[in-house]
Order: structure tokens, then sequence, then C-alpha cells
């Protein structure tokens, strides 16, 4: 199976929209660590500076002692008048200033490490933070089509790439910036013409370099995709790992990841296949420079001194000089040549940051007004007002649907599955926003609201239990981190939760272990609801809190829920129509529009959708009208279509 970028990416459409990215975080992070900057470039260019000296002080050294007609001067750094007159001196002074050139030499690069790391740390610190808080803000939405992998690769391999950059490859830009630029102002200054001997690879070194990198590129894309393929692989299974193992399905499991790890394997390794033959072939254009520089320098050394140079070059090289271009010239091809993987290093760097300034420019379908005011809850009425909703545009999946909840009263939402219950309440929430229609808390539109003023003032328990990996205490006290031992213990108890984590190794502070895998489904219900009775919210969503225990469990927490919800709004939805038979009021929905509504005796008595669920929760089965059971089966049916379109 292949892999393609353009087809496999699931932030493709974030990359496209991404407008000069690297230029944005040059900006936006890199003004904040200017000094770093600084300090790790004039660092690099006094430090390479320093590493071309031993060569150069070299060649003078060796026409100082072996050749009379070209005494050392040592150029600029040492005055002619302050070097003794013979050679043995001379050579003293030079071992003086090489042993100070790599004294200075390593505290300059010290410092270049230290601007360079600092640097790029800072930077991957803020940006991945940056990136974690924008995406924990996009809208639900945005998560129904990314898996966790997808979205953890950019938060851990993209912004890692970008640190790599910032630190190997603008450390080793400007290295490599001083590097050339130095070593060939220094070849020109000795001899032009050999100067040209030495860079005619040069034109050659810069085509393959080029040639490489619009191979490689589409390589690494199919790298990064398959990365991302992986992580969610394995993410899934790891999350999954108890059906796994109850389903014993290790073996197709383990086919599975093969498969994910094939497609990154074969990707990775047609790279790999690519940059290896790259290197030697740099190497070998390397060479070929070195032997002509080589040939030509030597034979002109060797040649008497008024025969001028080899073929058409003229004038005199001396021993030193030719010493020092063979030295150099080393040092010139290679970077060179490691241009290439700067600019694969860019070329990567580039394309994550297109993904990451993609993430962080996502739209956000709900916006809050900035004008909008904190929500004061005084009696704590809840109105919905002809509202609509669907998650994709021509989707509609709640339609018209309108009540009113006095402040204090219990409503209870129930309805076939997929009739739109946990979405109406959602809304309520701004998990998402209207289409149409609005809902107004204490006649105060929630939109015109802070979001989390809105959900301070709502406490949410969602049929789908999260637990965080760490201790009872700390998941309990989530999101009221003030509160007291006494409050924490006192809401616990209201949860029935007490008794079995005081019977836990560790009582409050036993780790639970990712997700609470440590703990029952029941148990992990009873913190969650604990979690929500220590918030002691205005208004209270029930969204089958006790779907995971058992009846008799249920009885109890039924009653604490009960008193718990008595001097407040509160919202439940429970397909054991049994624990929300006593509400104020029961809406029905179907198909996201309200069927129904009125109290348990009204509902019955009407004998429509409410009672005929009624009757099969009461094992009334026989006794349903056929049209009931043909609706039931319909629904089912579209509910399956949804969920393989999703």
């Amino acid at each position: 199976m292949g892999i393609h970028a353009e087809d496999d990416d699931p932030f493709e459409e974030q990359r496209e929209s991404a407008e000069n990215p690297m230029r944005r975080l040059f900006g936006e992070y890199g003004r904040e660590n200017a000094f770093q900057f600084l300090v790790g470039l004039l660092a690099s260019v006094f430090a390479r500076l320093l590493d071309l000296l031993p060569p150069v002080l070299l060649g003078f050294a060796l026409d100082a002692i072996f050749r009379d007609d070209k005494p050392f001067t040592a150029l600029w750094l040492v005055p002619d008048a302050w070097l003794p007159a013979d050679p043995q001196g001379q050579l003293w002074v030079t071992v003086g200033l090489i042993g100070a050139a790599f004294t200075f030499g390593a505290g300059f690069h010290w410092i270049r490490n230290w601007g360079w790391n600092s640097f790029a740390q800072n930077i991957q610190h803020s940006v991945r933070t940056d990136t974690y808080d924008k995406m924990q803000r996009l809208n639900m939405d945005f998560f129904a089509d990314k898996q966790t992998g997808e979205m953890m690769s950019i938060l851990s391999n993209d912004v890692n790439r970008l640190e790599r950059f910032l630190n190997d490859g603008m450390n080793s830009m400007f290295r490599l910036s001083v590097m050339v630029l130095g070593i060939a102002a220094i070849l020109f200054y000795y001899n032009w013409q050999l100067a040209f001997v030495a860079l005619v690879a040069v034109p050659a070194i810069a085509l393959f370099t080029w040639k490489f990198i619009q191979t490689i590129q589409p390589k690494y894309a199919d790298v990064r995709s398959s990365v991302g393929t992986v992580n969610s692989r394995l993410e899934n299974n790891l999350g999954g790992i108890q059906v796994i193992k109850t389903s014993n399905t290790e073996g197709y499991e383990s086919d599975r990841v093969e498969d994910v790890s094939q497609d990154y394997f074969d990707a990775n390794w047609d790279a790999i296949s690519t940059r290896i033959k790259f290197f030697p072939g740099l190497r070998l254009l390397a060479g070929f420079s070195f032997v002509a520089t080589f040939l030509a320098g030597g034979l002109w050394v060797l040649m008497p001194a008024d025969a001028g140079g080899p073929g058409p070059l003229t004038g005199t090289l001396s021993a030193g000089e030719f010493v020092t271009f063979i030295l150099l010239t080393q040092r010139f091809i290679w970077p060179m040549a490691q241009f290439g993987q700067i600019i694969n290093m860019y070329q990567r760097a580039r394309a994550s940051s297109e993904r990451i300034f993609g993430l962080m420019d996502e739209p956000s379908r709900i916006e809050e007004d900035p004008a909008a005011e904190a929500l004061v809850v005084d009696e704590g009425e809840v109105v919905y007002d002809d509202v609509t909703f669907g998650y994709d545009e021509g989707e509609t999946i709640v339609e018209d649907v309108s009540f009113e909840v006095e402040g204090g009263d219990t409503l209870a939402l129930v309805g076939p599955t997929g009739a739109g219950k946990s979405t109406v309440l959602k809304l309520l929430l701004r998990m998402y926003d209207v289409d149409d229609g609005a809902i107004r808390i204490d006649g105060t539109d929630l939109r015109d609201v802070t979001i989390p003023s809105l959900r301070k003032s709502i406490g949410y328990v969602s049929q789908e239990t999260f637990l965080f990996y760490g201790t009872v205490e700390e998941n309990i006290t989530y999101g009221t981190f003030d509160a007291t031992e006494e409050e924490i213990v006192e809401a616990a108890k209201m949860a029935e939760a007490h008794d079995f984590i005081e019977n836990l190794p560790d009582g409050y502070d036993t780790e639970i272990g990712e997700r609470g895998v440590k703990l029952s489904g029941g148990q992990r219900q009873r913190i969650s609801i604990a979690r929500a009775i220590l918030k002691d919210p205005e208004i209270l969503i029930l969204d089958e809190a006790t779907s995971d225990v058992d009846t008799e469990t249920e009885m109890l927490i039924q009653r604490s829920l009960d008193e718990l919800t008595a001097d407040r709004t509160t919202f439940a939805i429970a397909h054991r129509l049994s624990t929300i038979k006593d509400a104020d009021k029961i809406v029905v929905l179907e198909d996201g529009e309200i069927v129904e509504r009125g109290s348990h005796g009204d509902l019955l008595d009407n004998d429509g959708l409410y009672a005929h669920l009624w009757g099969v929760q009461a094992g009334e089965i026989d006794e349903l009208p056929e049209e009931f059971i043909e609706r039931a089966a319909e629904r089912q049916a579209r509910t399956d279509a949804i969920d393989v379109d999703d």
C-alpha cells in the first residue's frame, strides 16, 4: 500500500492555508529570543574564523622555517617588529598563536552552542504550548475527524523538527557560510589562479545538491505522512488494549501494526536509499576537486621559481601556500556539500511550520463576542427558542426545539438512540453554536456571555466517563482545585464513592492509571459524579450519569442526586426511564424533533413513543404496536448508516 502525503495528510487543508510560515516563525517567536540569536550568530562567526587560523599560520610557519626569501610575518596578527628574527623564535610565536586560536575558539564554540540551543529550546517550548492551547480551544467538530495520533504528531514530531532546524540547521548554516566565505577569501588572497582550480567542482556540487533536494522532498513527505499513520494506529490499539485482549485479537492487531509499520519502513527506506547515494557522490566530486588542486599545486611548487606555474598558470607558489591550500580545500568542498542537508532541514521545518501555523489559524466555529460579559445565574431559568443545529452544512441533527425549564426544576430528555438528546445539551454548554434560534439562561443569550463563565455555571456528567492519569483526589477536584478535604469527602459520599475509595490501597491518594483503568466502570462514573457535585454548579447536566453502575448502586446515587438537584436547574438523559419518571417535565425527542412533552403520567396516558419505550423496559414487547417496531428498525438503520459514514 503506497503512502501519498496529498491524500493521507489530515492537515493538508491547514497546511495550504498557512501563509509565510517561516517568516511568522522568526517574526512571532524569533523576536522574543533575539538576544540568544545574536549571541549564537556572533559566536559562530568568531568561532569559525578562529578555526581557519591554524592552517594559515601553519603555511606561514613553513615558509618562515624553510624559505628565507619569504620571512614569516603572520600578516595582521603580529607586527613585523614584534617577531623574532630567527626561525625557531618564529616557530614558538606560531605555536602560541595556534594555541590561542584553539583556546579562544573553544570558548566561542561554547557560547555559540549556548546561544543556538537556548534560541531553539525557547521557541520550541513557546510553539508547543501555543499550539496545544489553540488546539484545545478548537470546536469539537474539529476533533471529530482527527485521530489522537495525528494531532500528537504535530505537538511532538513537527515541533521537534522545528527545534532541530533552529538549533542544528541555523547553527550549521552560519557555520558553513563563514567557512565557505572565509576560505574562499583566503584562497583568492593567496593565489587566485589555484583558487579557481580548487573550486572547479563547486558548480557540479551545487547542481547535484539541487537534484537531490528535488528528489528527496516527496519522499520525506511520504515519511511524515506514514509517521502520523503509525502513531494513530498505536494510539488506538494501546487505548483499546482491554478490548483487544478480551476479543482475543492480538494477532490481528499485530498484523495491522505490522502493515502500517511496513508502510513507514518502505517510505523511510526509499528516502534512505536516495540519501545514502547522495553523500558518496558528493565525496567523489570533492575528491576530484582535491586531486586537481593537489596535482596543480604540487607541480607548481616543484617547478623552478622562474618557470611560472603549470600550463596557463603564472607566478610562483610557495610550499607554505600549497599546504594551506590543501588543508583549506578539504574544508571548503565539504561545507558546500552540507548546504544540501541544511536546505533539506529547512524544507522539512517549513512543512512542519505549515501544519503548526495552519492549525493555529484554524477558524473557530464558536466565536466569543469581544463585548461579552460574565454570566451571572440568578433563577437558573433555561429557554430553548426554536433551536436548529447540524454538525455539517445540509445535515440537521436538531430542528425547531423549544422548551422552557424553570429555575430549580428538572427536565428529562428521552428518546431512541440518535434522537439528538446529547446534542441538545451540548448546545447548552456551547460545545457548538446553534444554527438558528437561541438558548437563554435567565433571559441572556448564551452568545452574549463569556464561555468560561458559562461553563463554570454548569456541571456536566457525561455518559462517556473520562478520568485523568493521577490520584482519585486529583480527579475529583479537577476544575475545583481549591476544594478542602472535607468538601472532597462530602462530594464523594454524595456520589456513593467514599466507601470504595477508602478501601483502595492508598485511599484518595491511590493512582488510578491512565483513564482510570484500575477502576471499574461504575467506580469511574461515581468519581465523575463526585467531580460535578464538588463543583456545586447552578445548572446540572446528567447525560446517562448512572449508565455504568448496577441497580443497587444506581438507587443509592439517585437518592443523592435527588438531594443535589433539589434546588438547582437540572437536565437529565437516561435510557432507564425509571430514573427520570419523577422529573418536573419530560421532553421526548425523535429524529431531532420534539414529539411529546409532559409528566410521566401524562405521557403514559398519551400512549405515544414514551409509553412504548416504557413498555420495552417493562418487558411488554409483545404488546407493542408493529408500527413502533418498524420505526425502531428504521431509526437503527439510519444510525448505522451515519456511523459508517463517520
